[in-house]
């Protein structure tokens, strides 16, 4: 690997994402809004930069892993004349999770300024971006995808082409609905147990030995009965995916009423002051909930009268 790689977005999933690039000996240069985060990349052996800009002179294929439409945008410089200098003889890989249809009007525009753009939204949260493990989604050119792929073999397990873009980030969101919806029900399973007095860690057990575990719930099981919440995937980047899913669910008039549950209950976990914490922590919804019912219900059973 001699070719110089870009990298802009340090947070939870892309500072261990880039700290991989680098340990594997990918020539790399990177930025990030909050310099701290770029100290342990500086140790691996990368190249900090000063500005997003900067990057892009650097660099010519240039990774981004952004929470957001509006940082994306800031960081290309978007709407202004830097875009055009930036993207312009460039390849963007976008591995944030955005809407699909931000992501084609992007597309659409880097290709007019004379650059290149694939997506490769990622499958996993922190523990598998450190190991590695990622499951990448790629989508865009053939000849983009062939050449973004081996870049991105210290960071990914496995890649997958799922054709034109938007479809990768389409296909995130499909694998965003079953994490999100399985992981909320692990939660609601594991504060059933634990309602009805069950040995917690016996239920353990049993879920961890059966048909249905998987690395993603013996993880978010051992949190749960630990009550560690730190973060693997955070409340509000949760909340977030479970927005971008209904949002796609209704723009194509596809029902999702388990999402929609979910949805709601990642909003309350937010709404009670739980960001900084993992995605389990939505179990402290379905806490409020049960405190909530047994006390509307009190009242009336201290009467005598039946709910």
């Amino acid at each position: 690997m001699t070719e110089t790689v870009g990298f802009i977005g340090l947070g939870v999933m892309g500072q261990p994402m880039a700290l991989n690039l680098a340990r594997a000996g990918t020539p790399l240069v990177v930025w990030n809004r909050t310099r701290e985060k770029c100290d342990a990349l500086a140790a691996a052996g990368a190249e900090v930069a000063a500005s997003p800009d900067e990057v892009f002179r650097r660099a010519d294929v240039v990774i981004l892993m952004m929470i957001d439409e509006a940082s994306t945008d800031l960081v290309l410089g978007r709407s202004v004349a830097r875009f055009r200098t930036n993207v312009a003889g460039h390849v963007i890989v976008n591995m944030g999770t955005l809407p699909a249809d931000y992501s084609s009007a992007l597309a659409a525009e880097i290709r007019t300024a004379g650059g290149r753009y694939v997506e490769a939204p990622v499958s996993g949260s922190r523990a598998p971006a450190e190991a590695g493990q990622l499951v990448a989604m790629l989508a865009g050119a053939p000849e983009d995808v062939a050449r973004v792929e081996p870049l991105l073999a210290p960071m990914c397990r496995q890649t997958v082409a799922c054709g034109a873009v938007p479809q990768a980030l389409q296909m995130k969101l499909a694998v965003n609905l079953f994490l999100i919806t399985m992981v909320t029900g692990l939660t609601e399973a594991f504060h059933f147990a634990e309602g009805h007095g069950l040995d917690l860690d016996r239920f353990v057990e049993v879920l961890d030995a059966g048909p249905m575990a998987s690395a993603v719930s013996r993880m978010k099981l051992a949190k749960l009965r630990a009550g560690d919440y730190g973060v693997q995937a955070s409340i509000p980047d949760v909340f977030k995916n479970a927005r971008l899913v209904a949002e796609a669910a209704r723009a194509a008039e596809i029902a999702s009423p388990v999402l929609d549950i979910c949805y709601s209950l990642f909003g309350e976990t937010l709404a009670a002051g739980h960001d900084g914490l993992d995605m389990a922590a939505v179990v402290k919804a379905i806490q409020a909930r049960t405190a909530a019912q047994r006390a509307a219900t009190a009242p009336a059973q201290r009467a005598g009268v039946r709910p």
